[in-house]
């Protein structure tokens, strides 16, 4: 079950791919794209590679990137303030931004996974339904069975078959 009050985890991979396009988009109109369309793609591939519904991959699980996610945030930062590759201050002022973006995201998701529940086993052939919903679907089968049929018993009498 998902944690009281937390945004569940396609929208958290839905941000990051928003937040990563940002920085790629942000990186193209740069002078120096070079730190914010990689960090943008890293964003990116982070969410690409997680399992959950926006996932492309689906390579690790949700405890691993819920690890992982503070290290990328921790990236993020350490782009922003690095001396040694230049980046303009309006890139580096959007990178810092973008990650107290990701890490307000990071706090308020629920990482669980649903708990796949076994499938039942149809019930053998000839035995009885239990409940009323289930003898009416049986029934409305069998009366669209039986409509078929004469159609086409109809068509086939017709036809000279």
């Amino acid at each position: 079950m998902a944690e009281t009050g937390k945004r569940p985890f396609w929208m958290h991979q839905l941000v990051e791919y928003i937040l990563g396009g940002a920085l790629v988009a942000s990186g193209l109109q740069s002078k120096d794209p070079l730190v914010p369309a990689v960090l943008g793609g890293v964003i990116m591939l982070h969410a690409a590679i997680t399992r959950g519904a926006m996932a492309a991959f689906r390579l690790i699980d949700r405890k691993l990137h819920r690890v992982l996610d503070p290290v990328v945030i921790g990236l993020e930062l350490f782009a922003a303030a690095q001396p040694w590759v230049s980046v303009e201050n309006g890139s580096r002022f959007i990178i810092f931004g973008i990650a107290m973006v990701h890490l307000v995201v990071w706090i308020g998701t629920s990482f669980t996974e649903k708990v796949k529940q076994p499938k039942a086993a149809p019930p053998a052939a000839g035995a009885a339904a239990t409940d009323r919903s289930t003898k009416a679907g049986q029934s409305a089968g069998r009366l669209v069975g039986s409509g078929v049929r004469a159609v086409r018993k109809a068509k086939a009498k017709r036809s000279g078959g």
